[in-house]
């Protein structure tokens, strides 16, 4: 059964609630119930209750500000909220801090049993996610196969893992120390996403696929099997000894046997070079898998063996396809940090592998420049002056360390001025959206329709102000509205409730409620301390 609380500083409202609500058939313990706001906060740090039903208007604390307390101590507690007529701004800042729902007085006690209802259902629903992601953990834990496969995903992905990860895998594995290093083998179906296979044949393919090779390296002590796509399974080998090696070499025919005799593909395997460390497994596998597409262009079903002896080709090929692209896209994102941390990766792998010459570093460096200006454009010179001035400067390098601080500066040079254009663009966007808003104070612009009327998604926009203006929409509109509000005030003709009018707050209860909020007093006790103060 839920617990739920009623607080109102009517004990009539109170216990109407108690008695003619049919708490038990709605799955509810008998109410407990407070007169105060103050004292429901001692309550709730006691006791976790499911529902908090709350009257808006009580002496002392009010309950938006019990709802905003209540959230602190139990952020999913739901909340109804009862209000009469002339207080529904007061329930919108109550849903603002975290009500789900509130019902307008007189009470219907129908509406009530529906919001009691359908509280039930959500708190059902959360308690079902938090059970079956607590099971699904326990499944995780237990299927050493699962948790073997997501290692190796990990391992292999575009960023390499961290230290704190790594040790977090090792632990959980029990992985072995690295003695005689560790090899990646890639299994990759050739032809897999030829026309005329279908859906049912793909599938049973791609299973039949990873059962072969499961089944071919399960004489591995130490073998990490993953299947990354439906048409290609990778292993690690961890200290492979010699007799693993033999056995391996026989396992290898084994799977293009077998995947030719019961599906009529082809298979190319690719062995990569010995590793040392589990950060070089992602380098390993990019390696071999790119020694496997330059022998499918000769013949389909090879077994091939990366060396090392083609690394500078190797590097040619992923400046193209996978550097150069990760890297435009980054500055054309414009996070500063993450394109100064991906270009130090890329140099730092340059440099670390092997002896650099200076004229490989120099191809290089021309190479990567020749695909930034193609791709990207400047905002402050032509960009052909700039093209000129870049060449010029890397024919000049004389040293590899020159090539390196000319692409770093380059990069961030251009992160500087594009961050500097898009900021200058999104000042200038929010500062017009801020002048929008004070202009039609008397209106209720929801984030939805300000996005709209701007061409901007909503969730962007509120990123965007908040980061501009230091405050969320919300927070600007009323602190616009109490601003417009304390110059109005100043002219004694006119009355308290003709403000809030012109400042666009329906009711004098809830513009008293928010100038108190804000200004620390009343609006008539503002005016009457402001002439006070000045003698009148």
């Amino acid at each position: 059964m839920l617990k739920v609380l009623i607080v109102d500083d009517e004990p009539s409202h109170i216990q109407g609630l108690v008695r003619h609500i049919r708490w038990a058939e709605l799955g509810y313990d008998p109410p407990v119930t407070s007169e105060s706001a103050e004292e429901a906060v001692e309550m709730l740090r006691e006791t976790e209750f499911d529902v908090l039903i709350s009257d808006v208007s009580m002496p002392g604390m009010n309950g938006i500000e019990l709802v905003d307390r209540a959230k602190q101590l139990h952020p999913h507690i739901q909340v109804l909220m009862i209000s009469g007529y002339n207080e529904f701004e007061f329930v919108q800042d109550a849903i603002h801090v975290g009500a789900q729902a509130y019902v307008l007085k007189p009470l219907k006690l129908e509406e009530v049993g529906a919001r009691l209802t359908a509280f039930r259902a959500t708190i059902e629903k959360r308690r079902q996610v938090v059970e079956q992601t607590s099971e699904l953990e326990k499944k995780v834990s237990g299927s050493l196969k699962l948790v073997k496969e997501r290692f190796v995903h990990d391992l292999i992905a575009e960023m390499p893992p961290t230290g704190e990860l790594l040790a977090s895998w090792s632990e959980l594995l029990e992985l072995p120390d690295i003695e005689r290093g560790f090899q990646a083998i890639v299994f990759g179906l050739d032809s897999f996403g030829s026309a005329g296979r279908e859906a049912k044949e793909r599938v049973l393919l791609g299973s039949g696929f990873k059962q072969t090779v499961e089944v071919a390296l399960s004489d591995l002590e130490k073998a990490y099997l993953a299947q990354t796509s439906p048409d290609e399974v990778v292993a690690l080998h961890v200290n492979p000894t010699s007799e693993e090696q033999a056995k391996l070499e026989k396992q290898l025919i084994f799977v293009q046997g077998m995947m030719r005799d019961r599906f009529g593909v082809q298979v190319t395997i690719g062995c990569s070079r010995i590793a040392a460390n589990w950060e070089d497994a992602a380098l390993i596998y990019k390696e071999t898998k790119f020694a496997m597409a330059k022998a499918r262009l000769v013949e389909d079903g090879q077994i091939v063996r990366y060396d090392g002896g083609d690394s500078s080709e190797f590097k040619d090929y992923r400046l193209r396809e996978e550097w150069m692209p990760n890297i435009v896209r980054l500055m054309e994102e414009g996070d500063s940090a993450k394109v100064g941390d991906y270009l130090n990766r890329i140099l730092d792998l340059l440099l670390s592998q092997e002896p650099v010459s200076f004229s490989y570093m120099q191809a290089f460096g021309m190479s990567f420049l020749s695909e930034l200006i193609r791709t990207l454009k400047w905002k402050d010179a032509p960009e052909g002056e700039i093209n000129i001035l870049m060449w010029r400067r890397m024919l000049d390098c004389g040293s590899t360390g020159q090539i390196v601080e000319l692409l770093v500066e380059y990069v961030d040079r251009y992160m500087r001025i594009e961050k500097k254009d898009k900021l200058h663009q999104q000042h200038h966007l929010i500062r017009t959206i801020a002048d929008f808003i004070g202009e039609r104070l008397q209106e209720s612009w929801t984030v939805k329709q300000l996005a709209e009327q701007f061409g901007l998604n909503a969730s962007y926009l509120s990123v965007l102000f908040k980061r501009e203006m230091g405050k969320t929409i919300s927070e600007f509109v009323q602190e616009t509205r109490i601003q417009r509000a304390i110059q109005l005030l100043q002219d004694p003709n006119i009355k308290v409730y003709e403000v809030a009018d012109r400042v666009g707050i329906q009711t004098t209860a809830y513009f008293t409620y928010l100038f108190k909020k804000l200004v620390g007093s009343t609006p008539q006790e503002y005016r009457d301390h402001r002439y006070d103060a000045d003698g009148d």
